[in-house]
């Protein structure tokens, strides 16, 4: 259960402006019912000089990159340096991190995403926290409804937690990559510095410093 934890997916909690609210948690999905309120509290925080209000309860850095055609619902923060590239659906409830990718027709909804992530092509990212450097590609979605709406339970090789969540797609520990074309099912958790292969269908805890190719066929880095 330890390599569940916040502390074993994220080695980094300075890497997201959601520090203070990841600090209070033992597992990452028990923040996913806060993430808005927390948004809320911490715009009205950010340093006018660094971050611009714009609409209802949208904070974007000065630095940061955002397409005329992007569409952003808060309440949401978009990070230093994050670029939100062509059609681009925020959906609310995102906090997106220093220098990350938001990409073209990508679709984001109650999600924390770490400094320097990329969801760069056509990604749904919904109810799900990607660490720092994490990259989804392109066609990589997290599913986060079990398809009989019953609520999602981590499931690891020796250990289930109930999380009574409805609605939980992912948690990708630090530098995660994903596949092209994969979907991460929902209560999936990947550690730190793991692979997915591309056109996956992955399900429970991927362990850190692995490679995901197949069904059950996991294996560790060399």
């Amino acid at each position: 259960m330890e390599q569940l934890t916040i502390k074993e997916l994220y080695h980094d909690l300075n890497k997201t402006l959601a520090k203070e609210l990841l600090e209070e948690k033992t597992y990452p999905w028990e923040v996913l019912p806060c993430i808005g309120e927390y948004i809320l509290k911490l715009g009205e925080t950010l340093d006018e000089a660094e971050y611009e209000k714009k609409g209802d309860n949208v904070w974007i850095a000065k630095t940061a990159k955002v397409a005329p055609t992007a569409y952003i619902n808060g309440p949401a923060i978009i990070g230093k340096d994050a670029e939100v590239r062509h059609c681009a659906f925020i959906r609310g409830n995102a906090l997106v991190g220093e220098g990350a990718v938001v990409g073209n027709s990508t679709e984001l909804k109650n999600v924390i995403l770490f400094d320097k992530v990329q969801v760069p092509h056509y990604n749904y990212v919904g109810d799900s926290i990607l660490g720092y450097k994490s990259h989804m590609g392109a066609g990589s979605i997290t599913s986060n409804v079990k398809s009989d709406k019953k609520l999602v339970v981590v499931k690891g090789a020796a250990t289930q937690i109930e999380t009574g969540l409805k609605k939980f797609g992912a948690m990708l520990g630090d530098e995660v990559e994903v596949g092209c074309g994969s979907v991460l099912n929902p209560g999936t958790v990947v550690g730190s510095n793991s692979n997915i292969y591309p056109l996956s269908s992955v399900r429970g805890v991927v362990p850190s410093d692995s490679i995901y190719k197949k069904g059950n066929e996991i294996v560790e880095k060399q």
